[in-house]
């Protein structure tokens, strides 16, 4: 375990049928400005990852395939958004709103950062990165991807 993490973060859906519990969070939440996370939750994804993690009410999570390499969860009762899953990698990446932080995490790093809209900045200066310098790095890890193009 690595000494900054939150050694258990609980949280849950707007309806709590949907819980769930994140051993080792890392203390910041990444945000993904992708036109897919904007899409899926209105504005730029911001998500908590960590250690192993526990779903509880898992009958209420609906999965939906966004593309070969991504899954999205939310809760088919409320709608609240839970995950996005990288598959190759079977990390989950949830989403920072349904933990109950409070000062324990700060903002991370911000990929496809070319994809962000104009209106809106956060005041933060995080490390940035585009959608190619991202499909690149994961590339460089040993990842394929079956379409070049941002499938986030």
């Amino acid at each position: 375990m690595d000494v900054n993490t939150i050694t258990k973060a609980s949280g849950q859906c707007l309806c709590g049928a949907v819980t769930v519990s994140l051993n080792d969070a890392r203390p910041e939440a990444e945000v993904c400005h992708c036109t897919m996370c904007r899409r899926w939750g209105g504005g730029p994804f911001m998500g908590v990852s960590g250690g192993s993690c526990t779903i509880n009410g898992s009958e209420y999570v609906t999965v939906y395939k966004s593309s070969n390499w991504a899954e999205r969860a939310f809760c088919s009762i409320c709608g609240s958004n839970l995950y996005f899953r990288y598959v190759p990698a079977d990390h989950y990446s949830f989403c920072a709103g349904i933990f109950p932080f409070d000062g324990e995490i700060q903002l991370g790093k911000q990929i496809f950062i070319d994809e962000k809209p104009h209106f809106y900045d956060f005041a933060q200066d995080t490390q940035k990165q585009t959608g190619p310098e991202v499909i690149a790095e994961a590339i460089a890890a040993g990842f394929t991807f079956t379409e070049a193009k941002n499938e986030s």
